[in-house]
């Protein structure tokens, strides 16, 4: 089955644990919606060193051009221990707009700061289309997602390219390299009948009929 986005001026949020994972997640998704034009985008980013937040806040506008970004300044990993003031956080950010679409981190994300995130976005927005995006990682937790967004492959390509480009201090990590990136699109976009997609977790909609 096909769904569709209506047509028109969209509204997105997209909530980070960490600098990266909006992009490496949901970067080509973005990449389309920003094509579409009328695409306004808010970034919240929970943790960030200062060379880490600058890369971030390229990376950004490299995506959405125009995007809006805030950093909580939070450190990496130890996000659950902050619960509180983590939620406080996000809907703080949250009472400032009304997206359409959210991005945020899958529940079952086997990172503790991505899980964290992911729990509790559904008590944060309840009434926009909230999208729970997929971060390879060696832990090994990809699940069952039930949305698919195709890629093109020239979408495909400018994704992995703006990552190089947004993300030179990750340039040294093992994991980190176009093979993995198209592989686990193309593995994916397999599963989407298509050839390259992100997929995304999706626990509540309404479908208007």
């Amino acid at each position: 089955m096909n769904l569709r986005l209506p047509d028109g001026p969209l509204t997105v949020a997209c909530v980070a644990a960490h600098p990266d994972d909006v992009e490496i997640g949901c970067g080509g998704t973005l990449l389309g919606l920003a094509d579409r034009g009328d695409l306004t985008a808010h970034w919240l980013t929970l943790t960030g060193t200062d060379d880490r937040v600058a890369e971030a806040q390229a990376a950004a506008q490299a995506f959405c051009p125009g995007a809006t970004t805030t950093f909580a300044g939070f450190d990496d990993g130890y996000l659950p221990e902050r619960w509180g003031e983590v939620k406080r956080t996000l809907h703080a950010f949250a009472a400032q707009i009304t997206p359409d679409v959210v991005f945020v981190p899958w529940a079952g994300d086997a990172h503790q700061d991505h899980r964290l995130v992911g729990e509790l976005a559904p008590t944060v927005w309840r009434s926009a289309l909230l999208l729970h995006y997929e971060i390879p990682k060696w832990d090994g937790d990809m699940g069952r997602p039930a949305l698919y967004v195709p890629m093109d492959d020239r979408t495909a390509a400018r994704k992995v390219e703006l990552l190089d480009a947004s993300y030179l201090s990750q340039a040294t990590r093992d994991w980190w390299d176009h093979e993995l990136f198209l592989g686990f699109a193309r593995t994916r976009g397999m599963e989407a009948k298509t050839r390259y997609a992100e997929a995304f977790h999706i626990t509540k909609a309404n479908l208007s009929l």
